[in-house]
């Protein structure tokens, strides 16, 4: 997320949407990574920490961003993963449904932030479990970068 020269690109008011192919492979990869209870997989689409250090008025916003964020997404992809129970390797994505028509755009200011972005909060990770019942797992925040949709917080806020 750098330009030519290595300076990290700036915020857009590009609405994300569902329907980027970022967005699409991004969903299916959180998925995987719940499934394979290996979030490694799914930080791409975890809110960038050049983004972060932007966005976040906050002292040392590199060391909140993975002592905080990323530790609690690690943790929640874990838990997740636990939650899909012993026949997990049989669930199948469906889609990462959000609520856009909710999603707003947070001035500077709101949240502990320099800079805008838009925000959604609880969307849901839709898959049918081995039993081919559509059921669902909390996406709990996510935030706009440059016109895509990021996760920031996956279950609950801390």
């Amino acid at each position: 997320m750098n330009d030519g020269e290595g300076k990290p690109l700036a915020q857009t008011e590009d609405k994300p949407s569902t329907e980027s192919a970022f967005f699409k492979a991004a969903s299916q990869r959180l998925f995987d990574a719940i499934v394979s209870d290996d979030a490694e997989l799914a930080l791409p689409f975890f809110f960038p920490v050049s983004a972060y250090q932007q966005v976040k008025d906050v002292q040392n916003p590199s060391r909140d961003w993975e002592q905080r964020l990323v530790r609690l997404f690690r943790r929640d992809v874990h838990e997740y993963h636990k939650a899909l129970g012993r026949r997990r390797a049989e669930t199948k994505f469906v889609r990462l449904e959000v609520p856009e028509a909710r999603a707003e755009w947070m001035k500077p200011g709101r949240e502990g932030n320099r800079i805008g972005y838009y925000r959604v909060l609880r969307s849901r990770l839709i898959y049918t479990d081995a039993d081919a019942k559509e059921r669902s797992l909390e996406v709990t925040s996510l935030i706009s970068w440059r016109g895509e949709w990021y996760v920031v917080h996956l279950h609950g806020f801390e």
